[in-house]
């Protein structure tokens, strides 16, 4: 018998087709016969979303598709079981790339281009393309950046300085930045992203984050970049209390270095698949900003500081970052519409980050107090 909810859980254009297939109600579908009938209600389907109901038909060798993979086809929910059969299916995908379909709008090259920045799987870019409503928008990355900007307008006008603010006398003073002295307040490790050591520092940041973690955000959604991205902000200012406990932390590279190295690491490991245009020219170009900016933040953190004994900034949260981009970052970008809580390498690198976490806090408690460290006083 059909699970709860019955029809009332597929869209109306697919309560007929399925009536129509499984007119017992036993829960199964004949293959033949439901490819048959797709055929014959295929102006009612996208067509992508008809070729991988037929890759689905041609995937189970007993006959018999479940009801259950039906609806959640239907309903845009595709298990890790569902994604194996469509790939190990008999039957190719034989209709022609989303890449050369003509005649289309600004909005859907838009997202034929997103879709080929971002996704490997030709069939993975055609759900893509046929599901997405710009409902809701990607608003967790332009909100962030947004803030960002006005954070350091503010800061700007009030310390009257925009480049190399962080060499400013009252810069540490802000309530926002990560200072040794002030650990013990918990909002630092987090709030620290919204303070750029200058207009050079911001740019580049906002650069990457609107380039790399719009597009992300369009594809996987605000809760999962938006998780990514403040994993690696969090590891980074932990990363700098535990590796380079005497200085300060600010900008939001730890986040940017999250996204953007999950983004790297997943083109490099689906290279094949990524269709991007100038894959190799773009990474290398990525490579050199990121690695110029980590440069800037190195010679920033030994150039003699403003506010001696205090060292200018750390550079450790960006490595704190990039950990959390090839680890968490890579299983995220790699299971498309898929549930993370199926995948076991997810929840290995969630306990890893809990146990870091963990670890972390329990050295903030306790290290600073063995070591007999001389800190630099509070702003």
């Amino acid at each position: 018998m059909f699970p709860s909810g019955g029809l009332g859980n597929i869209p109306d254009p697919a309560r007929p087709l399925l009536a129509e297939c499984d007119p017992g109600n036993t829960g199964y579908i004949s293959s033949g016969k439901f490819r048959s009938l797709l055929e014959s209600h295929s102006s009612k389907l996208d067509p992508h979303k008809r070729e991988v109901l037929l890759a689905l038909a041609d995937s189970h060798t007993d006959g018999q598709i479940c009801y259950q993979d039906f609806v959640n086809l239907m309903s845009n929910k595709r298990s890790n079981s569902f994604r194996q059969a469509i790939l190990q299916g008999n039957r190719r995908l034989c209709s022609k790339a989303l890449l050369e379909e003509k005649g289309l709008n600004l909005s859907q090259r838009l997202i034929r281009h997103v879709a080929y920045e971002t996704l490997p799987r030709e069939i993975d870019r055609k759900w893509y393309y046929d599901s997405y409503t710009c409902c809701p928008p990607p608003w967790f990355m332009i909100t962030i950046t947004l803030l960002e900007v006005a954070f350091f307008l503010y800061n700007g006008v009030s310390l009257d300085q925009f480049v190399l603010q962080v060499t400013h006398p009252r810069y540490l003073q802000n309530a926002l930045v990560y200072h040794p002295q002030l650990r013990a307040q918990a909002w630092r490790y987090l709030t620290y992203i919204f303070m750029h050591a200058g207009i050079e520092h911001l740019g580049l940041n906002v650069v990457l984050q609107l380039l790399v973690g719009v597009p992300l955000e369009m594809v996987h959604g605000a809760t999962r970049i938006g998780l990514v991205y403040v994993a690696g902000v969090v590891a980074g200012s932990l990363a700098v209390s535990v590796a380079d406990m005497t200085a300060p932390v600010v900008g939001s590279s730890g986040g940017v270095y999250a996204l953007v190295s999950a983004h790297l690491a997943n083109i490099v490991m689906n290279w094949s698949g990524m269709k991007c245009q100038f894959k190799l020219l773009r990474m290398g170009v990525a490579l050199i900003c990121m690695s110029m900016e980590f440069g800037r933040a190195v010679w920033l953190r030994f150039h003699p500081s403003a506010y001696p004994p205090c060292p200018h900034p750390s550079f450790v949260a960006h490595l704190g970052g990039v950990a959390v981009g090839i680890t968490l970052g890579v299983v995220v970008l790699r299971n498309y519409e898929q549930r993370l809580q199926d995948q076991s390498l997810w929840w290995i690198f969630v306990a890893m980050y809990t146990i870091f976490v963990l670890f972390a806090v329990f050295w903030n408690i306790f290290a600073y107090t063995l070591l007999d460290l001389k800190l630099p006083p509070p702003p």
